[in-house]
């Protein structure tokens, strides 16, 4: 066999390995989304994979390494609000209003995903391990979204407790889906309770 023929067969035997690997992936991803991680068999994933167990075990040695890939693909689609540009924004006031904007429009678009993600939360290891960086993104956003306010003391602490009830998508998920409000209500009603 040539060198260029064994070329030729490791990139196409890569490329196919590729693939099966995004397969599993993206059909986790799926399951996640519409079962729930807790729900989630690997089993379930290498069929809707239309792989065997044993392929879905080459690719990822357990679930928490599919976990990690299905993450980073799903967050890679669904990207999160961009912290620096509220930064930018001066007013307390305003950066409040335009967080909560970009965060409740994220929440609507990854309603199917968040749900389960936060039901599951003490269910799965796998689930707390990966949603601790979506806490510390929410952490960094709210300690954005104080600079500038005024208060002191127990002031300040109702102040910061009232911007991350604000941001929670649980806080979303109550006011518009259980409540009736419209994401602009919701937003609108965020911003007077945090309003100094």
């Amino acid at each position: 066999m040539t060198d260029q023929k064994r070329t030729y067969r490791m990139k196409a035997r890569a490329e196919s390995q590729d693939r099966t690997r995004r397969r599993i992936t993206e059909s986790a991803v799926e399951l996640h989304g519409t079962l729930g991680p807790s729900r989630t068999s690997l089993s379930a994933v290498a069929a809707r994979a239309g792989v065997r167990r044993s392929t879905l075990y080459r690719h990822f040695p357990d679930e928490a390494a599919l976990f990690v890939a299905c993450s980073g693909h799903w967050a890679s689609r669904h990207p999160l609000p961009d912290i620096e540009s509220w930064a930018a924004v001066g007013d307390p006031g305003e950066r409040l209003h335009l967080a909560l904007s970009e965060l409740y429009a994220y929440y609507e678009g990854a309603e199917p995903m968040l749900s389960n993600i936060v039901r599951d939360l003490e269910l799965v290891d796998a689930v707390r391990q990966q949603f601790a960086m979506f806490l510390a993104y929410m952490e960094t956003a709210q300690t954005i979204l104080m600079r500038g306010r005024r208060g002191r003391g127990r002031a300040a602490r109702r102040t910061q407790a009232t911007v991350g009830h604000a941001m929670s998508f649980t806080t979303w998920r109550s006011l518009v889906r259980e409540q009736g409000c419209t994401p602009q209500e919701a937003v609108d009603l965020m911003c007077r309770l945090a309003a100094p």
